[in-house]
């Protein structure tokens, strides 16, 4: 029959049939499916071959007659240049089941597991299950540029510019695996603009502007954790990642799973750092001292805006509304920690040992049998280091 709108309506399933195709005079190959209990289905049928082959093109609720015609001129059309549409529809099917997560798992369980760090597969595993989880339900070869560059935009708002840096390099390296393994046929990172210019950073806070961090800093993990950084010039992934266990009478010990250089590290406690740590909530269930869920403390960058502002203000207060504040990281507190050390008189062996550097004096086997021996020079060196921190927010009027 040739189909129009009033006799499709009109169409029904024989006596004693499970179901009926009917087709398309004007159109060859196009039908609909009848089925027991009224369920119909706009086809396609075709030959590829000596098979015949049938793919489905949604049903008269879905898709009105003109659009299924249309769907199955495409279809037939394919067939006549050699395609099977049947085939295509299945390989979709496939492609959309290949998720960015599940590309993301399977490289972070192969290839990343192999070749990286463990502190620089937790920091990878963090950005890709993490960062880039508004995408991870997209199937990973429909990821487009656009996506990845609004994506990081909100990155950066969130967490920083330097972490946005971070999830990007992380994203591509994952697609740079997955177009070498067939699973993506283009990188969607290439074009992207990197939220923020990596530079040399050299930065080390004035004591002025030491003090108002500390007096200054916002939140309430945020500031356990600026605090804990200024008296023990740890990296930041070191204090938010806090144990529990780790903490003794007066002495904080980081496992090498925990450390950068993937060695075991001492860190004596200053009185101010005990009393602050002593002071933090216990949480029932769970060894982590800072943040929720799974991992540690995480989304540096809101409070930090908010703490650059409030240092803004308060500079701008004492020496005008031209004051300008340069830009900083949290990691330049570490820095800075090391440069005020030295300041102090702390030897350079001693400020190593402190930042758990392996270079220059404790490079090689000496470092190794040294570093036992500097425990006491260690803790001297923090607790003066403490002792300054004091004098300096208490001269701070804020």
């Amino acid at each position: 029959m040739r189909f129009t709108r009033s006799n499709l309506a009109s169409l029904s399933l024989p006596q004693g049939k499970s179901e009926v195709i009917v087709f398309d005079d004007a159109t060859p190959g196009f039908g609909m499916r009848i089925r027991a209990g009224g369920k119909r289905t706009w086809v396609a049928q075709y030959r590829l071959g000596t098979k015949q082959r049938r793919i489905t093109l949604g049903t008269p609720e879905t898709v009105d007659f003109d659009e299924a015609k249309k769907r199955a001129r495409a279809a037939l059309g394919k067939v006549a240049l050699g395609t099977d549409p049947q085939s295509e529809k299945r390989e979709a099917r496939v492609q959309a089941s290949v998720t960015l997560g599940v590309v993301a798992d399977r490289y972070l369980a192969t290839r990343a597991a192999v070749r990286l760090k463990p502190r620089t597969l937790l920091e990878v595993t963090r950005h890709l299950e993490k960062h880039w989880a508004p995408l991870r339900g997209v199937a990973v070869g429909s990821v487009k540029r656009s996506h990845v560059a609004s994506r990081l935009a909100e990155i950066a708002v969130e967490n920083g510019p330097f972490a946005a840096n971070r999830a990007r390099a992380a994203l591509s390296a994952l697609y740079g695996w997955a177009v070498g393994e067939g699973l993506s046929e283009t990188n969607p990172v290439f074009g992207t603009h990197k939220p923020a210019e990596e530079k040399t950073r050299d930065r080390v806070l004035s004591d002025e502007e030491l003090a108002l961090v500390w007096q200054l800093v916002p939140g309430t993990d945020f500031v356990s954790i600026v605090r804990l950084l200024i008296l023990t010039g740890q990296r930041r992934e070191e204090v938010g990642g806090l144990l529990w266990h780790e903490v003794g009478a007066s002495l904080w010990r980081i496992g090498k799973e925990r450390t950068k250089n993937r060695l075991p590290h001492e860190v004596p406690l200053s009185p101010a750092a005990l009393s602050i740590i002593g002071g933090l909530p216990h949480r029932e269930g769970r060894d982590l001292v800072f943040g929720i869920g799974q991992g540690g403390f995480s989304g540096y960058g809101k409070p930090k805006a908010e703490l650059d502002a409030r240092i803004l203000a308060a500079l701008k207060q004492r020496h005008g509304t031209k004051t300008k504040l340069a830009p900083w990281r949290l990691h330049d507190i570490r820095r800075t920690v090391a440069t005020r050390m030295a300041d102090l008189g702390v030897l350079p062996h001693v400020i190593e040992a402190v930042l758990n550097h392996i270079s220059g004096h404790r490079a090689g086997v000496a470092g190794v049998y040294n570093r036992a021996a500097y425990a006491a020079e260690k803790r001297a060196a923090l607790d003066l280091w403490g002792a300054r921190v004091a004098k300096l927010v208490e001269a701070s009027d804020v």
